[in-house]
């Protein structure tokens, strides 16, 4: 999904090193809870309880394979037990003046910034990211919490006093019921923060799935949200795979759903929730492109395009996965393999790691698969990552950052989101080629270009059909008082996440029209004609 959408992301890959070692751990295989290991568990009504099923999956550390936790597949029971909860504390938690619903997140700011050393040591061993990175995970959810912590003047209603004599009409933003939101695995801190602080402000309750495979630091800020004041049941987490989607798509205490995730998941998600008549915002897949024109600033743009398209091992779906070369800017493409190869791939705990693993072997065989497609149709692998080997890690889901040159629009590398350190290079003949080879890409989350040219720019941003625009800006990711507005195929919904239209997704609009007359009224005769205000 997105760049640990870090602003240190934007600074040259030498100054991304970290500077403190963190322990290891992360993944994922269905199994029996045959063994010890530690087990994850279940939010409902305010007590963390561990599940009574019988199938458990393992996370493992991405960098070794070391089993950190077991995560239970919530039974039936349980999640009714959690839908339940979540309906009975909306009864009480929607009369909450909204300054107490504020201070709550005033609090769980305050916590979140105590513990971030918890969270990042959680997606650090889960995910596999480095730890200047899973810092930028926590940082941009932690800014939409702050957003949350100003809500009020977002609850505003509309009045007009004196739509006819004697007659007002004003409307308030209420809140839904119970929403629910179902995670991915590429931002364990980032995204839940997108959710359940925006929801529960406005005055919902919560049931939040998190990854499977990174559950560590959902349960941390679940933790400290209930540290941070909120009543039992406004917050719920369970746990499981595609039984727990369906069961949040299906059940009818959930009034809203929010996604981010891959566009088959996210597609079934959205139709299966549309049709039980529930509000769905569903983030999916990307493949974002670069245009760089001859004119850029060369070292700043080769800088970002590095970062851009290698950070996180590429599993971002705002990650600059296609970079267009615009003329004379091409001959720029020996410099940027040159930046690429001198990144260090390694464990995301060790501090001279500049990109850490891929999140499983499954992902790990796919990159494969997707760089071996591309050379087999034609391009050519200019830089190599398969069978990087890093010393002390023989087990690792570890790829290289790779660049491919000569792709084409047919091929399947390019057809096809990799989510991998992979970065796909086109030539173009002119800025018009550009803006129609990424219009014609059927995703719209985000693209950039790179330029000191201001008619160059603006005609860019005016033509280009994609939700995001970054403007010498590689991952254009809004701040929380705009919204993430990816379009296309990359988002299935109304209302986005975050910002204006989040409080939006998350409210409903009800409308009073009354009439107060002061003056004593005789009589009024019968009239059944259409009401007019005069």
């Amino acid at each position: 999904l997105f760049v640990s959408d870090s602003f240190p992301l934007l600074l040259p890959p030498a100054m991304l090193r970290i500077v403190s070692r963190i322990p290891r751990t992360p993944l994922m295989a269905r199994t029996m809870a045959t063994t010890a290991a530690h087990k994850t568990k279940l939010l409902i009504n305010g007590e963390f309880v561990e599940s009574k099923t019988s199938e458990w999956m393992t996370v493992k550390n991405p960098a070794t394979q070391e089993i950190e936790t077991l995560v239970p597949v919530a039974t039936a029971d349980e999640m009714a037990a959690a839908a339940e909860s979540a309906a009975t504390a909306f009864k009480t938690w929607r009369h909450t003046p909204v300054s107490v619903r504020q201070r709550v997140f005033f609090r769980l700011q305050e916590l979140i910034t105590k513990n971030e050393a918890r969270i990042v040591d959680a997606i650090v061993r889960e995910n596999g990211k480095t730890v200047t990175d899973a810092k930028g995970d926590v940082f941009r959810g932690l800014e939409v919490v702050e957003y949350a912590c100003g809500i009020s003047s977002q609850l505003m209603g509309e009045t007009i006093e004196g739509v006819s004599k004697n007659v007002d009409t004003y409307s308030w933003k209420q809140p839904l019921g119970v929403a629910a939101g179902i995670c991915p695995f590429n931002f364990p801190a980032m995204i839940p923060l997108w959710m359940f602080p925006m929801g529960l402000v406005t005055g919902n309750t919560y049931i939040l799935k998190p990854s499977e495979k990174t559950p560590g630091a959902s349960m941390i800020l679940a933790e400290l949200a209930q540290e941070a004041g909120l009543p039992k049941g406004a917050l719920n987490v369970i746990h499981g795979g595609h039984d727990a989607v369906n069961f949040l798509c299906d059940a009818p205490e959930v009034k809203a759903l929010s996604f981010v995730g891959g566009n088959k998941a996210g597609l079934h998600i959205h139709r299966r929730g549309s049709e039980n008549g529930k509000r769905v915002q569903s983030n999916m897949g990307a493949k974002n492109h670069a245009t760089i024109m001859p004119d850029a600033d060369k070292e700043t743009t080769l800088n970002q395009m590095t970062a851009a398209g290698f950070g996180a091992a590429g599993q971002r779906c705002m990650a600059l996965s296609v970079s267009l070369w615009v003329g004379e800017s091409a001959k720029w493409i020996p410099e940027l393999k040159k930046r690429a190869e001198s990144l260090r791939v390694g464990p995301g705990s060790d501090p001279k790691s500049d990109l850490g693993p891929l999140i499983s072997r499954e992902s790990y065989d796919r990159v494969h698969a997707l760089i071996a497609s591309a050379e087999k149709e034609g391009a050519k692998i200019l830089l190599d990552g398969r069978g990087v080997k890093v010393p002390g890690y023989p087990n690792g889901n570890f790829v290289g950052p790779t660049i491919i040159t000569g792709v084409t629009p047919n091929m399947t590398c390019y057809k096809e989101e990799i989510f991998g350190p992979v970065l796909l290079c086109a030539e173009v003949p002119t800025l018009e080629a550009a803006i129609e080879f990424t219009n014609n890409s059927p995703y719209g989350n985000g693209c950039a270009i790179f330029t000191s040219s201001g008619a160059a720019a603006r005609k860019y941003q005016y033509e280009i059909d994609v939700g995001q625009v970054g403007v010498n800006v590689p991952i254009p990711v809004p701040l929380p008082m705009f919204s993430f507005t990816g379009t296309r195929k990359s988002f299935q919904g109304n209302s986005h996440f975050y910002g204006k239209q989040g409080v939006n997704f998350f409210t409903q609009t009800k409308t009073c029209t009354s009439n107060w007359n002061f003056e004593a009224q005789s009589a009024a005769k019968l009239d059944l004609s259409m009401p007019l205000h005069k």
